[in-house]
This record gives structure tokens, sequence and C-alpha cells, in this order.
């Protein structure tokens, strides 16, 4: 087994933890085994890296280079001149975002550990063993990420703005980390106390979906920094609100110690700093033992509402033809809204779906505003919804639980093609449409009713386009195969072909655009098209498809 440096370390202060009542070498092995697993967990932050993973390769190492990246950049607002209340203000707003986003995400199953207390203490082992590894445990990943991030600006501030300026910024990360700990544990607490498991459990997961496209944008975003940025000429108005942003708290006291600077606010935020992670830690230690009882919900059953199950039952009956097709809709459908690895994998790439149509809308109209924009055809960026559709569809074939494929083996399929298409159809309609609902109406708003049979064309294409992917990409069998398989299934050619398709189909409801009633005739057009395409691209030989 793999001796960690962390553990030599440790051994250092054996003879203290003897003393403090902890057995010190089962702690050591409990600590060796978590690390273990933990560098085998691939962070959150590297969800996008496809490839198996390497053996003995540590993940949480290789995730803390992405966390590094973030924190180089962080330097840049150390050595701007100006008004460090502003520089670090922004600094602490990227390093609590992403410390607390990385806590929930990734190390929320050490703060919500049950197995531990059910395996562990089981055996001869004392709580106060238990305890304390779990307490080394999360201080080891709060340190390692903290240095990642703040590392390389704190090193940066001791040669910008001295040693005094380099004491405060540590001793304001030390306060921060001890501030975001207890405040994700009560909110785990308070989302406990009035919910179920299964409701904390999906705010994790959400959170997890969240850094992901926030990561993935990142450099989008940090290159838009740089235009709109200048601490020289910002000045700060104290109004009422900005006393509940933490970043303000942390970045008083630079001004109030260094600069001399007496102003109420800087008072009254360099107070806030240290005096709310004292009143949190107190509060936390006082309400551990309800957070520990309200714990065991973590083991209750989902109850899912029976208006949920009656929709989809209606929805099923009207779009699917046959029973097979029903029950595979059904499925596929219980899946995408149960299994959280499918939905991490797959909601960043809804995420985008949202986000691109603006992008594009905006950076094609960068220099005018709603009111001109909605004058001219910018309502077709669209399309470029279109553009995570080849992904959303090729993770029909993927699961955390694929080894449950054998039950296509065994069921009584008579055709095989009412698997795929009752898939897809579900893929369609609960992941694709409720965006191209949001966005739709977002894009109705700016451009008013004029684009109205233009919304109705755009989704008869991409309802069309569905089944042409489907065709290019040769989709499994739906949740038939392990995530870590997903390195370069599809290639250039396949997403080529996807392009080029949806040119086409771009192509002909631009031209429709320019015929008068051309838009009546397009529309009925792709109804007849979507009819026959749904009606024949799911038949083919058994043998080309879903090889379990």
């Amino acid at each position: 087994m793999r001796d960690f440096k962390y553990l030599k370390f440790l051994d250092i202060f054996k003879t203290l933890f003897i003393k403090m009542g902890v057995d010190y070498p089962i702690m050591r092995r409990i600590l060796e085994i978590k690390l273990l697993l933990d560098s085998r967990k691939v962070a959150t932050i590297l969800n996008n890296n496809n490839k198996k993973s390497e053996k003995d390769k540590n993940n949480f190492i290789s995730s803390l280079l992405m966390y590094l990246i973030f924190g180089v950049f962080m330097i840049f607002f150390i050595f701007i001149p100006g008004n460090n209340f502003y520089a670090m203000s922004i600094i602490f707003s990227m390093f609590m975002f992403l410390m607390m986003t990385s806590l929930i995400s990734d190390f929320s199953s050490v703060l919500l550990d049950l197995r531990d207390k059910q395996i562990i203490l089981s055996k001869p082992v004392n709580s106060k063993t238990l305890n304390m590894a779990k307490i080394l445990h999360i201080f080891y990943y709060i340190f390692m990420i903290t240095m990642a991030l703040a590392g390389p600006s704190l090193i940066a501030s001791l040669f910008k703005h001295g040693l005094l300026f380099s004491l405060i910024y540590f001793a304001e990360v030390i306060l921060i980390d001890l501030f975001i700990i207890v405040l994700t544990a009560l909110l785990y607490m308070f989302i406990l106390r009035f919910f179920n498991g299964e409701m904390l459990k999906d705010i994790i997961n959400y959170v997890q979906i969240f850094l992901t496209i926030f990561i993935s944008l990142g450099y989008q975003l940090m290159g838009r920094v740089f235009s709109f940025i200048d601490l020289h000429s910002l000045e700060f108005n104290p109004t009422w609100w900005k006393y509940l942003l933490p970043p303000l708290w942390f970045a008083a006291p630079f001004d109030l110690i260094i600069k001399g600077n007496r102003e109420n606010y800087i008072l009254i935020f360099s107070a806030l700093a240290l005096i709310i992670p004292i009143i949190s830690i107190s509060l936390y230690i006082k309400l551990t033992p309800t957070f520990e009882r309200n714990l065991q919900k973590l083991n209750s059953a989902d109850e899912k509402s029976k208006n949920k199950d009656k929709l989809t039952n209606l929805i099923a009956r009207t779009v699917c033809k046959d029973n097979e097709e029903k029950a595979f809709f059904k499925f596929t459908s219980n899946m995408i809204k149960k299994e959280r690895t499918f939905k991490l994998r797959v909601y960043p790439s809804l995420g985008f779906s949202i986000i691109f149509p603006f992008i594009m809308l905006f950076a094609s109209g960068s220099n005018r505003n709603i009111s001109e924009m909605s004058s001219v055809n910018r309502f077709f960026a669209l399309y470029f919804i279109s553009l995570m559709l080849p992904s959303i569809l090729g993770f029909i074939s993927y699961s955390g639980h694929y080894k449950g494929a054998w039950i296509y083996q065994t069921l009584p399929i008579k055709n095989r093609g009412s698997i795929y298409k009752g898939a897809v159809k579900a893929v369609f309609i609960n992941l694709f449409t409720p965006v191209y609902i949001v966005i739709g109406l977002i894009f109705l708003l700016i451009f008013k009713s004029k684009i109205a049979l233009d919304l109705i064309i755009v989704y008869l294409n991409l309802l069309l386009l569905s089944t042409i992917v489907f065709r290019i990409q040769k989709i499994d069998l739906p949740f038939s195969l392990a995530f870590e398989t997903t390195g370069g299934k599809n290639g250039l050619l396949e997403l080529f072909l996807t392009i080029m398709v949806l040119g086409i189909l771009f192509g002909l409801h631009y031209g429709a655009t320019r015929i008068i009633y051309g838009a009546y005739i397009y529309i009925l057009i792709l109804l007849i098209t979507n009819m026959i395409s749904w009606k024949y691209t799911f038949n083919f030989k058994e043998e080309s498809y879903g090889n379990v």
C-alpha cells in the first residue's frame, strides 16, 4: 500500500496524538486507506477528461493542477496598482467560490460519511481515533486545495507588498477556510432539518454540475475580465446589501491595518471577518449532536411524486407507438432523473446548450442593444443549441450501473429498434425540450412574436437532426457501457457529418424565410420528413446495433 508523505509528516507528532488518547497506528491506517481511495476518485474539476484512469495515478493531485491555474491567474490582481480593497475582494470572491463548490462537490462524502460509524466503530476502534482521522482527512484536502488556489498569489504578495501584507493574507485565508467548512456543514444541517437525504444528494449533484460548467467556461470569463476591470477608477459605495458579501469582510483588514483606513464600513467589514467565523464555529459545535442525528436521513429512500410518474406515462402514451417503445421511454426517463453519474456527465452539456445561443447572439451583436438586435435575423443563433445534441444523445449508452445491461438478453424483446426509439425520444423530450422552451421564451421576448414560426421550424429541425445524429453515431444499447470507455468513441468524421447536416437544415430554414409563405411550406415539409424519419431510422439489422 502506498505510503503518503502526509502520513510521514504526521508520524512526527505521533507522541502528541497518543497523549490525546488517539490510537495512532489505527488512525494512521484509516487515513492511509481513505487517501488511497480518494486518489482513485476522479474529481469534478477533471470531469471532462474521459480517458480511462491510469493505474496508481493520483487523480486528486491531477485536479490540483487545475486549481493551480486559477491560483496563478489570481496573481494578476496582486500586481495591479490601485486599491487593495478591491483587488483582494476579487481574489477572495474567486477563492471562496472555488473552495466552497469543491468542498460540496468532491468532499461531501467526507463531511457526510456514515459508513465510518457503521463499519469502523463496530470494530475495536474508539470514537476519538475515528473523529481525529476524519478531521485530519478534511484538513489534508482543504490545505492542499488552499495552497493550490492561494499559494501563488500569497508568494507574489510577499514580493509585491511585503511581509505584513502576506501575513494578513495568510490569516484571512485560514479564517475563510474555517468559515467555508462551517458554512457548508450548516447548509447541510439546514437541508437535513427540513428535507430528506435525497434533496441533499440532489443539491450536491447540481453543485458538481455547476462547477463543471464554470470550469469549462472559465477561460472565456477570464478573457473578458481584462476589458472591464479598472481598479483606479472604482469608487465604493457602502450600501446595506454589501455588508452581506463575505469577500468584502475579508478584504477590509488590508485597508484597516496597512493604510490605516478608519472609515465606518472598513471597521464593520473587518469586525465581521473575525466575528462571523468564530460565531459560525461556536454554532456548529453546539448543533453537532443534532447534525449527527439528522445525518441518518441520508439513508432514507426517495419518495417520488406520483404526479411526475403520471406525466411520464401520459407523454409515453402520446409519443410512443407500441408497448415496448413506451416501456423504454419510461425506463430511460427514470434513469435520466435518478442516476447521478449520468446527470453529472450530461447536464454540463445542457448548460452549454443554454449558454451558446446567447454567447453567439451577443457576440455577433456586441455593438448593438437588444432593441437593435431584434430588428435583424440574429435569432438564428438558436441553432447553436444543437451543438450539444450529439454529445447528449451519445451519452444514452453510458451508465454508472452498466453491469445491469444483461437484462437486454433476458427480456422477450421483439424489435430492438423500439429500445432506441423510446430512449432517444425520452432524452429529447426530458432533456432537450425543456432547455429549448426556456431559450425560446427568452428569444421570443427579445425578437417578439415575429419569430414564432421560426421557433417551430428550429424545433422540428432539431427533432429531425436527432434521428440523423443517431444514425451517424451508431449508438449502443441504452445504459450498457461504463463511462470510462467514452474516450474517442465518435471521431472527427461523425462530428463533421453532423455539422454538415445542421448547416443544410439551417440553410433550408434561411431560404424559407426569403420566400412568401415559405415558413408555412417548410413546416409542412418538416412534419412529413420527421414522420418518415422517425418511422424508418430505427429499423435496422439487430446485429448492427446493441452488442451487449
